[in-house]
Parts: C-alpha cells; sequence; structure tokens
C-alpha cells in the first residue's frame, strides 16, 4: 500500500462523500483510503470562502516512486524510575493533570490536590452564583477541577515552538477522553466549554486509572521542610508528605505565589497585559469576515486583530465566537472578566479580550518586585469591584471610548451578571488608555463595524505578572526537588502551553529527580 499526500480546495458547505470525490479526480483512484492532515480556512476573497485540505491517501494503485510515508514523530518516552517514590501535584488545570499523567506512567506514587471541588460540583457551584448565590470561592471561574480552561472556548492553538512530541501526546489523551477528533487536524482547533466538562471529568478517569490518587477542596497552605529540601505540603486538610512537589496552580493562584515567595521560592515580575473585553453581535463579525451573516458548513467568523502605539502592542487575545463574557475573578473581592463558548459556537454575541502591552516597570518608572507586581494588579483588580459594589461590571459602547463620551446608554450583553455604565478610560493608567484608545481606533478601521460593539470589566488573565526563577535544565525553582509548571510559573499561556509544560517539567523530574 502506497502513501502520498495531495492538497485541495473545497466549498465551504462540503460533505464527506464531495471530499472523497474530489480526491478520487484528483489522484485518478477508484480504490483508496485517506485522512484528513490539516483543515484551514481561507477567507482572503469574500467571493470565494473555501476549505484548504491536506490529506494523506493510501491506495495499490499509487506508484511506489510516487511518494512514501513521512518519517514517524519520536513519542514521548516514559522512564520508569519513580517506583517508590511520592510526588505531590498540586492543582487540576492542563499543567497539572499531564505532569501527574506522565509521572504515574513513569511509576511515581502521585497525589494531585485541588482547592476546588470536581468540574460536577463546581459547575453547579457556578450556576447558582449567575443566579444570585454567594461568590463560590473554591469553584469559580479561575479554580475548581480543569483550571480556567474548562470554562472557555477550549482553544488549542499554540505557538510555542518544539512541543511536536507533547503535542501530539496531548491532543491523544484528549480525543481519547472525547474531544472531537478534528482538533487533530484543524488549524485552529478549540473543544467548547460545553464538552470541556466531560473530557474534564474523563481525564480524572484516566488519571485514577494510572494510579494517580485525587485530593479535592484541598488548599496547599505551605510548604514543609527537611534539610534544605521540601518535604511535603501543609493543607487545610493536614500535612502530606512527598518526595517531590509540582505546583500548577495557573495565573490566578495569587496566595499561593505568595506563600512560595515568603518561603524563598525565587521569581521576578515580567511583562504581560491589560484592558477589556469587546462583544459584538456575533452577525457584526460575520458580515465584516464573510460579506454575509451566515455561512454554510462554518460555525461563527473569528478575528484577531493587532496594532502598534509607540512600543507598546495592543491585541486581541482568545476570541469567543458565538460566546458569552463571564465573572472571572479569583476572590470575592475583584473584579474580572474572561470569554467562553460551546463547541457549536452558536450564540447570538461574540468577544474577545482587547489588551496592551504593560511593563510594570516603565510605567511606575522605578523597579518593581515580583510581590509588588502582584499587590499592584490585585489593587487594580479590586477597583472594579468597589467601583460597582457588586459583580456587575462597568461598560461603555466603543463609540463613546473613541469619542471621549461618557455615554449612559448600553446595549444587551451576554454578561449575565449586569453592566454599569462607566466611562472606562478613567479606570486604567493613563498611558495604557492611550494604547488601548489608539489599538481599538485601529481596529475599526480594520474590521468593518467593528465600532458597533462594546467595552466591559477588566481583562486582567492574558498572563501572569510574575515569573519563577527555574533551573536552565533540571527545571527546579529555589529547592531541588520543587518544580511550578503552567501559567501560574509564568512560563506558558493557554491549554496548550501549559500542558506541554507540565509535561516538560514532568520529564525533567524524572531525568534529575
Amino acid at each position: 500500500m502506497s502513501y502520498r499526500e495531495f492538497e485541495l480546495t473545497m466549498p465551504t458547505g462540503y460533505t464527506e462523500d464531495d471530499l472523497r470525490q474530489a480526491l478520487a479526480k484528483l489522484t485518478g483512484l477508484r480504490d483508496f483510503s485517506y485522512h484528513i492532515l490539516l483543515k484551514s480556512l481561507d477567507a482572503r476573497r469574500k467571493d470565494r470562502i473555501v476549505w484548504r485540505f491536506r490529506c494523506a491517501v493510501n491506495s495499490a494503485e499509487l506508484q511506489v516512486e510516487a511518494g512514501s510515508r513521512p518519517e514517524a514523530k519520536a513519542p514521548l518516552v516514559f522512564a520508569d524510575s519513580g517506583r517508590g517514590r511520592r510526588v505531590l501535584v498540586v492543582g487540576t488545570g492542563p499543567a497539572g493533570i499531564f505532569s501527574a499523567l506522565y509521572l504515574a506512567r513513569c511509576g511515581f506514587a502521585v497525589q494531585v490536590v485541588e482547592r476546588g471541588s470536581t468540574v460536577e460540583q463546581r459547575r453547579k457551584a457556578l450556576q447558582d452564583f449567575e443566579q444570585g448565590a454567594a461568590f463560590p470561592t473554591a469553584n469559580n471561574y479561575a479554580f475548581g477541577e480543569g483550571g480556567a480552561g474548562t470554562f472557555s472556548d477550549g482553544k488549542l492553538s499554540s505557538r510555542t515552538k518544539g512541543i511536536s512530541s507533547e503535542r501530539d501526546f496531548i491532543f491523544e489523551t484528549l480525543i481519547a477522553a472525547g474531544a472531537p477528533a478534528e482538533i487533530a487536524y484543524m488549524t485552529h482547533p478549540h473543544v467548547g466549554s460545553d464538552l470541556l466538562f466531560g473530557i474534564t471529568s474523563r481525564l480524572r478517569e484516566t488519571l485514577m486509572e494510572a494510579g494517580v490518587q485525587f485530593s479535592f477542596d484541598t488548599v496547599a497552605e505551605d510548604l514543609l521542610l527537611t534539610g534544605g529540601r521540601v518535604s511535603g505540603l501543609r493543607t487545610n486538610k493536614g500535612d502530606l508528605d512527598a518526595d517531590f512537589v509540582v505546583f500548577a496552580t495557573g495565573h490566578s493562584a495569587f496566595d499561593t505565589l505568595r506563600m512560595l515567595m515568603k518561603r524563598d521560592v525565587p521569581f521576578r515580575h515580567k511583562n504581560f497585559a491589560l484592558g477589556f473585553r469587546a462583544e459584538h453581535r456575533q452577525e457584526t463579525i460575520n458580515r465584516a469576515q464573510w460579506g454575509r451573516p451566515i455561512l454554510a458548513g462554518v460555525k461563527a467568523a473569528e478575528y484577531r486583530l493587532a496594532a502598534q502605539h509607540g512600543e507598546v502592542p495592543v491585541y486581541s487575545f482568545c476570541m469567543c465566537p458565538g460566546g458569552t463574557v463571564v465573572p472571572a475573578g479569583a476572590t470575592a473581592d475583584v473584579s474580572v472578566v474572561n470569554g467562553k463558548s460551546d463547541y457549536r459556537r452558536d450564540g447570538q454575541w461574540g468577544n474577545a479580550a482587547v489588551v496592551a502591552g504593560v511593563n510594570l516597570e516603565q510605567l511606575l518608572t522605578r523597579p518593581v518586585s515580583a510581590p509588588e507586581a502582584l499587590d499592584w494588579l490585585e489593587k487594580l483588580e479590586r477597583s472594579f469591584k468597589s467601583l460597582t459594589g457588586d459583580y456587575r461590571v462597568p461598560a461603555m459602547t466603543i463609540s463613546d471610548f473613541l469619542h471621549h463620551r461618557s455615554g449612559q446608554e448600553l446595549p444587551e450583553s451576554s454578561y449575565p451578571l449586569g453592566l454599569m455604565a462607566v466611562d472606562m478610560a478613567e479606570l486604567f493608567p493613563v498611558p495604557l488608555t492611550e494604547a488601548l484608545h489608539a489599538g481599538v481606533k485601529e481596529f475599526c478601521r480594520k474590521l468593518s463595524g467593528y465600532d458597533n460593539g462594546i467595552i466591559l470589566g477588566l481583562e486582567s488573565k492574558t498572563s501572569a505578572p510574575v515569573q519563577a526563577m527555574r533551573h536552565p535544565e533540571k527545571m527546579y525553582c529555589g529547592y531541588e526537588n520543587l518544580f511550578l509548571a503552567g501559567e501560574g510559573s509564568g512560563w506558558s499561556g493557554g491549554i496548550v502551553s501549559s500542558a506541554a509544560d507540565g509535561l516538560r517539567v514532568a520529564a525533567a523530574l524524572v531525568r534529575h529527580g
């Protein structure tokens, strides 16, 4: 059976039979099998929007010299070296889950510690909160099983270089847990918040089958130290002993980051980004990108926009087509928003973060330590909560923002807890407001109808404002048996890069531990 790769385009409303017939015509083959290697939407011409494919075709009718199979990628290696050694992994986001899975397959006794509850309990707590219940401290959009990514669009794109083996393992594991098979070949794959609930639950089952133990509703309060090494964790449910500890707590666990800093785990401040969510009717985005309100075979239009204001980048981030804006604060005294959408992306609104880069030392014109960076950001998040006094978020129309008007008229929004009409320009430091204003103005020039949306809330979680100082090869932090992975470490951002970072940290632990 010979193999060859072919590229072709198809109309957006194609069927599987259409694709097979097109391949038969392109190859001249009658008897063949195929699978999709790559699928991407080409919308450069609105009068001819098509899907572009690269397909692998197998057939005895192909000449041997016509092509050969590509070299197999090197799979992840699981060294059986952990027997008798115990690891505590703190956090059940992508970094925590995949580091725990890797270590368990290498023979370590792994216990995962999570301050929140299972995804089922977490989902119920959030539903109650959005219907008027008290803020759920341990089960919110930041904390709980699955981490912040569980309530998102489930985007699986990553610009991180050199993680092909890790990426393949991550995608294979997600597909086995119920993710759509298309994530393996889509250029911009996503899962959707509705599917992530079940996937997260099945990932827990996968880890338990590998021998991983879970301790939910358990807060890591302090490190236990013996002879210059970490000997375990002090938790709200008692002490836990370990030979190694991996923290994968996400970027919102400021209390945990502060605890680690007090224990002399080295951190430095780093650049991050701040801004707001921009929300539009999804039909507005569809018309701007496609020239029509609906496009057969495509769920909803996306956008990625960028501008430059002097040395400050301004860009859209984490666009959620057909999605909703949600209250994503990690504690009851702050106000932060984020976006999520389901797999079908069929809601009437679309939203995206619009953020400007922040170099805190330049902004404050003085040196800044890692604890100060956390304090500064948390103070800003608290100011947004203090402004409204509840879980409403400040908002204004994009048109008013651009024309320096503090208008009071606000359209409908997907945000579930209400809006307060506010002059958003007054809520950020002046240099940041100027950059955001220039960026939004450029976005309106690039995307027709962009000025017909609103901006709302504070978007402050695109990345952590601090970064753990890891050993360049062994990857430990401060103590030779303490490791930090994922977004909370400041070394990754997003589901795939965080999961890959968790795998790499786990592999370093296995090699050098």
